[in-house]
């Protein structure tokens, strides 16, 4: 079993208190690996290494910033092994998927180091001929980022990198459930030659966490996590009236419309339902069926659910991997449960396996009914459930009847349909005959509870800046 130590000032520290937190293995449930859980003393000096590093770096010129990342990229890609085989542990992924993980990683990383040159503020012109308005975009000082499981090194770079591009120093708490590729990454941060404090990785305990996050020092605080999270990080900002950036739960909404590709789409749904075991934000979770395909559709998926195999990836890469511990299969199976209470049909799946490891089969729900639990609130897991709908008008008010919006999914081959469901869902995103991806140029951000703030491209990199306006009168 490994041992990790938390990583402050770019090096990693002997631990102060004898508290340890296990990780687990999800598919075995065996212990990996023990980590230190910081103490408020160390959290303190996290917060003063990244406060004295943030005088330095935000002065740096934004290329030589960049330049920093760029070595971060290279030398997360030479240690992407072992990342990986941190995550996989960890996480239950296969070894290839979570090696590719930290790959994406690098490349996200890379693809925040070249906005060196574009940060731009703007000149606005003034009612006097006699003056001019400077807009300058200026870094928020110490960002803290609260890391999920699900994509634990995706999402630690996706944080970070637009973080310190814009002149900031993060502090990291990786999920407790996935932290020791955080500790991995950490030892690339020490390759790449970052300068000390500008990058620290700590995990704790919530009461820690939150000391941390209402620290006078720190300015902007930066979570992918649920509802409830967010609502704590909220809670937590008002203490400095610190910014927050939250990407919270999802509940996507796929529409099948009559002339859509219905195999193309029943693949692409049970991909994005079963990849991760369903744990994705952006996952399909509910899918509208106009109703005269409904009948062929739940057929296609009903066999593909059907045939879908879960189980140890360690073992065979291909089985759909399992759920994060067993708090969350529980959670799951309960939904289901009174789902069928309610009056749902169970088509496939519903049960809890036999046997070591948390996993769950992919489950197929119909009979569904827009008001039921199932329907409006997120599983986080391999479950689905499927409705009918007669016209394309019913399908986008049932789409929006919701308290998400974060992604949303159309396959139809009718551009009116199209451009009325671009003009009209309450979505931060649209996705067109395909399942969401999350491109990391464009911009993810959830409307209703789905968020606050968001992450990728220009918008979400700009997110990491506080404006300064300067009246030049001449």
């Amino acid at each position: 079993m490994r041992n990790y130590q938390n990583f402050i000032d770019n090096q990693f520290v002997l631990p102060e208190t004898d508290t340890m937190i296990t990780v687990y293995d999800p598919a075995t449930e065996q212990a990996v690996a023990r980590v230190s859980a910081a103490s408020s003393a160390e959290v303190l000096r996290a917060v003063e290494s990244a406060s004295k590093a943030q005088q330095a770096w935000r002065r740096l010129p934004s290329i030589v910033r960049g330049q920093h990342l760029q070595k971060l990229a290279q030398a997360l890609e030479a240690r992407a092994a072992e990342i990986g085989a941190a995550l996989a542990a960890e996480s239950g992924k296969s070894l290839a998927d979570a090696t590719n993980e930290a790959i994406y990683a690098a490349e996200v990383t890379r693809y925040h180091a070249e906005w060196a040159r574009r940060l731009e503020g703007e000149v606005i012109p003034s009612d006097s001929s006699d003056e001019n308005l400077l807009l300058l975009r200026e870094p928020i000082g110490i960002v803290a980022c609260l890391i999920p499981f699900n994509y634990p090194v995706y999402t630690l770079l996706r944080k970070i990198a637009p973080a310190l591009i814009t002149g900031n120093t993060v502090l990291v708490r990786p999920s407790n459930n996935t932290p020791c590729s955080a500790f991995e990454i950490a030892k690339a941060v020490q390759d790449a030659g970052l300068p000390p404090g500008v990058v620290n990785i700590l995990t704790m305990s919530h009461v820690t966490a939150e000391a941390m996050c209402t620290h006078p020092k720190v300015g902007m605080i930066t979570l992918t996590g649920s509802v409830g999270a967010g609502r704590k990080v909220l809670e937590y900002s008002q203490v400095n009236i610190a910014k927050s950036s939250l990407e919270l739960g999802g509940k996507t909404p796929a529409i099948i419309e009559p002339d859509a590709n219905l195999a193309q789409a029943a693949n692409d749904i049970i991909a994005s339902k079963t990849t991760n075991c369903g744990q994705l934000c952006t996952a399909v979770e509910r899918v509208y069926v106009h109703q005269s395909v409904y009948d062929d559709f739940v057929r296609l998926l009903k066999q593909r659910f059907a045939s879908r195999q879960y189980g140890n990836r360690a073992e065979n890469p291909s089985f759909m991997g399992p759920l994060i511990n067993a708090n969350a299969r529980l959670n799951i199976h309960q939904m289901v449960e009174r789902a069928v209470d309610d009056g749902a049909q169970l088509e496939v799946g519903g049960f809890i396996p036999e046997g070591k490891g948390f996993f769950y089969p992919p489950t197929l729900l119909t009979h569904c009914r827009q008001e039921m639990e199932i329907v409006q609130e997120e599983t986080f897991g391999p479950v689905l459930c499927v409705l009918p709908y007669g016209s394309a008008e019913e399908a986008l008010q049932l789409a929006n009847d919701h308290q998400f919006g974060l992604a949303s999914v159309l396959y139809t081959e009718n551009y009116r349909t199209v451009m009325q469901f671009a003009n009209h869902i309450e979505a931060g995103e649209l996705y067109i005959n395909r399942t969401p991806a999350d491109p990391y140029q464009g911009y993810h951000a959830g409307w209703k509870r789905s968020g606050l703030g968001g992450d990728d491209g220009k918008h979400g990199m700009l997110e990491f800046t506080q404006t300064r306006l300067v009246v030049m009168k001449h």
